[in-house]
């Protein structure tokens, strides 16, 4: 049965227009973007089983989008433009925030933006006085050792936003959050580095695939 066939309060847009957005559940939301569905299946149906298969579209990359029955180039590329918005978001957020005391949306905003990704990413957030974010920073791709990371550019991009102190981020695609012996001795080659500016580190975060942990809460730093 096609969803033009349900009753209008059934229909996903019919009933976002009745009852406003917060009164869909994801899969309705999913089923309003997608607005058709495939042979056998609904929007909905075929929304349920993104939601099902990734959990959380937010994660999902571009190649892994279009693989999926009923999601065509136009489609991944319109939810990869979602995604983007709502990372964004996410990231003003953040910067209304002492970053301190929002420690879960930080760690929130992080997976999201990291998980499932192919390649290991060094990020840094640099912080102001007030510990708000002013930028984050994609620094370097591939694998974190004293070859990969440079202590010298992490300097020279603290100095150009001012930074007063500073939280590093990096994802592990294997999904085990746990740091290495390499993410450690980075670590402490980065604080010796920013105390010469005198540029707080105030965590490292290294984020898997469902968890995050942080190098203070561990006393690695």
């Amino acid at each position: 049965m096609s969803i033009s066939s349900w009753p209008p309060m059934e229909r996903p847009r019919e009933k976002l227009l009745a009852a406003g957005a917060g009164s869909l559940s994801d899969a309705e939301l999913l089923a309003v973007f997608l607005q058709t569905g495939i042979k056998g299946k609904t929007a909905l149906e075929l929304a349920r089983d993104l939601l099902l298969n990734f959990g959380s579209l937010i994660s999902a990359n571009y190649k892994e989008l279009c693989s999926q029955p009923g999601i065509g180039v136009a489609k991944a590329a319109g939810l990869a433009a979602m995604k983007e918005l709502s990372l964004r978001q996410m990231m003003e957020g953040l910067k209304s925030r002492d970053i301190l005391t929002s420690s879960a949306a930080t760690r929130d905003y992080l997976r999201a933006r990291f998980k499932n990704c192919e390649s290991e990413v060094f990020s840094c957030l640099f912080l102001n006085n007030q510990h708000h974010v002013m930028e984050l920073e994609e620094l370097f791709r591939g694998t974190i050792d004293g070859a990969a990371v440079y202590p010298r550019e992490v300097v020279k991009r603290a100095l150009y936003h001012n930074a007063a102190a500073v939280i590093f981020a990096h994802n592990h695609p294997s999904g085990i959050a746990e740091p290495s012996a390499a993410d450690i001795a980075i670590t402490r080659k980065l604080k010796t580095a920013m105390q010469t500016i005198e540029v707080r580190v105030l965590d490292h975060l290294v984020i898997g695939a469902g968890e995050v942990i942080s190098f203070a809460e561990r006393g690695l730093l």
